[in-house]
């Protein structure tokens, strides 16, 4: 019987002490350790077989033939998109996101539809009856058969909160427990060559429970996004060793499952027709995806005396240094005025290009005349007032003429553009006085 032992874990980065200290030494955070039972034997077991195994010895660099990396394609072309083009064999990812945002219902999803791979799905949170009404649900077309008999392409852990190994006594979920058996399913996806999927969950501060540490040890962090209260959800990458972080992946929950965005700016946009003020719209992009989206504003008289400041999906310091920009560079007295500016359909956007839409929205609203719907608008803002130049400005105007407006307001100091290319009508701006002209007259 192996010896039964104390230690203490850092709850932020996962060090582990023989006593109790009051500030970690890793990550210099204040009372963060807790006492856990821990309990490790002479043969530790390991979730792979000896079989499996491989010896490594080092190599000159020059001797590593350069081989390009063999993805495995999905049929979830969003998952595809969001790490990268594929799945990569022998990758760790970790997959988070609150309760009920439909983290359990995506992996199964994915699970089943693969046909032709062989997936195997690992629940600790649920029993098998439950797994299977989700499965029916939402239309379960595969089987699932024990690892040994199955040797599957695909590992889902569900949750890796849920996993516990032999080797520690401590309950499962507590930070040992969640870092060591993380360690030994690295060591089999490595050594297998099989990709694990495993599944967290969220604290109340936004960020993946367990200690930090367990974002170093994987390769991809996802994360899925959305309020249960709308049936958008959206699904990032935070970390990706093999990819892009700026992707992003849109779908729709409906009560067959998740249904794949393959057009994001028809959600984006408002199909009401009436001319309402404080509405712009913007084209942008999310990693390599063009798409366009609708940006709100509310300009009203401050009641209280001190003007509020709002902004929902758009960062709130980036707004307050644009309500300057107009009233400093172009006279416009917003310092009075409470100002809410909200992104339409859930999502945060970070490209600067929705600038000018942003600046737009609120000067409709302040004067409460309506933009005209057949106009987009795409270039960022500088601190004089300046209208200046975006990348890849041809796929923001492309996507804007596909999704039929008429007129675009671009900079006028981008390289490139030729209006015979496209038959949508390209304005080119240097001022937002002139953006104003073109607008509202």
């Amino acid at each position: 019987m192996a010896k039964v032992k104390t230690a203490h874990f850092c709850q932020n980065c996962g060090h582990e002490s023989a006593k109790w200290l009051g500030r970690c030494p890793s990550c210099n955070e204040w009372n963060t350790f807790v006492e856990e039972v821990i309990s490790k034997g002479k043969n530790e077991a390991t979730v792979f077989s000896k079989s499996t195994k491989r010896t490594s010895k080092p190599r000159a660099i020059h001797e590593i033939q350069n081989i390009p990396q063999q993805r495995i394609q999905m049929v979830d072309l969003e998952l595809n998109r969001v790490l990268g083009g594929g799945l990569v064999p022998g990758s760790l990812i970790l997959f988070g996101g609150e309760p009920g945002i439909g983290k359990s219902t995506l992996m199964l999803q994915v699970a089943m539809q693969e046909t032709n791979h062989k997936i195997l799905y690992v629940s600790g949170e649920e029993s098998e009856q439950q797994i299977k009404m989700r499965a029916s649900r939402i239309g379960a077309l595969n089987e699932t058969k024990h690892a040994e008999e199955l040797q599957p392409t695909m590992l889902v852990i569900d949750s890796i909160q849920t996993i516990h190994t032999e080797t520690i006594e401590s309950s499962p979920g507590s930070i040992s427990q969640i870092r060591e058996s993380t360690a030994q399913l690295l060591r089999f996806a490595k050594q297998t060559e099989t990709p694990v999927f495993l599944i967290g969950h969220i604290t109340k501060e936004g960020s993946l429970a367990g200690p930090k540490v367990l974002e170093h040890m994987v390769d991809t962090v996802l994360q899925f996004e959305g309020d249960r209260n709308h049936v958008y959800r959206l699904l990032r990458s935070i970390k990706n060793r093999f990819g892009s972080t700026n992707e992003l992946g849109i779908y729709e929950m409906l009560g067959t499952g998740l249904r794949q965005v393959e057009n994001p700016s028809e959600i984006l946009i408002s199909n009401n027709k009436d001319k309402l003020s404080g509405s712009a719209i913007a084209a942008t992009l999310e990693g390599l995806r063009p798409m366009l989206i609708e940006v709100q504003a509310l300009v009203s008289t401050a009641a209280y005396g001190t003007p509020q400041r709002s902004a929902t999906g758009f960062d709130l310091r980036r707004l307050n240094m644009l309500l300057a920009v107009m009233e400093k560079r172009c006279g416009f007295k917003l310092g009075t005025k409470d100002v809410f500016l909200n992104i339409a359909g859930g999502i945060k956007v970070n490209d600067p290009a929705i600038d000018l839409a942003v600046v737009a929205s609120i000067l409709s609203s302040n004067a409460d005349i309506a933009i005209e719907k057949n106009i987009c608008l795409s270039a960022e803002v500088g601190l004089s007032g300046e209208i200046r130049p975006v990348n890849r400005v041809d796929q923001r105007i492309s996507e804007a003429e596909k999704l039929g407006f008429d007129k675009i307001i671009v900079s006028k100091d981008n390289k490139g553009i030729k209006q015979a290319d496209f038959k949508i009508e390209i304005v080119g701006c240097t001022r937002i006085e002139e953006v104003l002209r073109e607008l509202f007259g």
